[in-house]
């Protein structure tokens, strides 16, 4: 097993969680696995971007240039990651800020994920890219959605574990949202 994936959005959504929540998922199945984030200089609105690499064998190097898969954020990262992903790879959209209209691509398969909302009902906005994350590992099954929801203590500092059942709520939302069916 060898799955490369590029998460990408603007600061304060997330996404360096998410990548180190699947990161630390991954180790929890003894998988080998590189994380590799990228970031603007401005505290929230500036480009977040990571890299996670997650192999059944050594990982040659961390850097990705065309990805199985990506889980997209925001309008920006679109345009810029989009056009990389492999033909017939799969991508994971925030479907409350980019319309699906926008992928120019056919040969990729799509997830719209209307996140903010899907994080709106649970309460709290802020849940967003649990939920993006869910659907994700639930879609591409890259590591079991027990194994995600387990690595939510790993990736939080122990002050934030009061949290943990909310963003696992959030995770098992937007698994139920996401068919299975990609490797």
């Amino acid at each position: 097993m060898y799955h490369e994936t590029i998460m990408g959005g603007v600061g304060g959504q997330g996404i360096m969680v998410i990548g180190t929540l699947l990161a630390q998922a991954a180790f929890l199945e003894n998988l080998n696995v590189t994380y590799l984030p990228a970031y603007g200089v401005e505290k929230r609105g500036g480009y977040a971007d990571c890299t996670v690499v997650i192999s059944s064998e050594e990982i040659a190097s961390p850097i990705v240039g065309s990805p199985e898969s990506c889980i997209i954020m925001s309008k920006s990262s679109l345009a810029k990651y989009a056009p990389r992903i492999k033909p017939g790879g799969f991508l994971l959209l925030n479907s409350s800020l980019i319309d699906p209209r926008e992928i120019l691509r056919q040969d990729l398969e799509v997830l719209a994920v209307p996140s903010l909302e899907l994080a709106k009902s649970l309460g709290n906005d802020r849940l967003a890219n649990m939920v993006v994350i869910g659907a994700f590992v639930a879609k591409t099954r890259v590591v079991s959605l027990d194994s995600l929801i387990s690595a939510l203590s790993r990736a939080f500092d122990e002050k934030y574990h009061h949290l943990l059942p909310a963003n696992a709520e959030a995770i098992r939302k937007g698994a139920a949202c996401a068919p299975p069916g990609v490797s």
